[in-house]
């Protein structure tokens, strides 16, 4: 399966995390929506977010040590709608620069303290829960 997804995690407390080449970076306590694409396996990346053993590639690889994935929703797709989803959180706080070094996105990371309204916007943009392996 090809598409984009939304990993939405949880910061428990402020926390301060080294995220790669952005550096030292404060998470606020709350909920973040991080949005990306995977056009060569969905299932495949998002097992890949969700394991804990991995080589650091991504922002979100170095944000996951510090936050714990609640939900991911995804919608299939022929072709990358990570900017097009990203567009949709449009109101939200925002990280700069994160997860969006390959597009001309200002970020694909966005903050609430609510999980409830960046699931929102997920399903109002179509986007379909989807069922982690525990």
């Amino acid at each position: 399966m090809k598409g984009s997804y939304v990993l939405i995690l949880k910061v428990k407390k402020d926390v301060n995390c080294n995220i790669g080449r952005l550096g030292k970076t404060l998470f606020k306590k709350g909920f973040y929506a991080y949005v990306g694409s995977a056009m060569n396996g969905l299932e495949r990346r998002v097992s890949r977010h969700l394991s804990s053993n991995k080589r650091f590639h991504w922002h979100i690889d170095y944000l996951l040590k510090c936050s714990n994935v609640e939900e991911v929703f995804y919608k299939e797709s022929e072709k990358k709608e990570e900017c097009t989803i990203a567009g949709a959180f449009n109101g939200f706080i925002f990280i700069e620069g994160f997860g969006s070094s390959d597009c001309k996105c200002r970020s694909h990371l966005f903050f609430s303290e609510f999980k409830e309204k960046l699931a929102e916007v997920c399903r109002n943009i179509g986007m379909k829960h989807y069922m982690v392996d525990e």
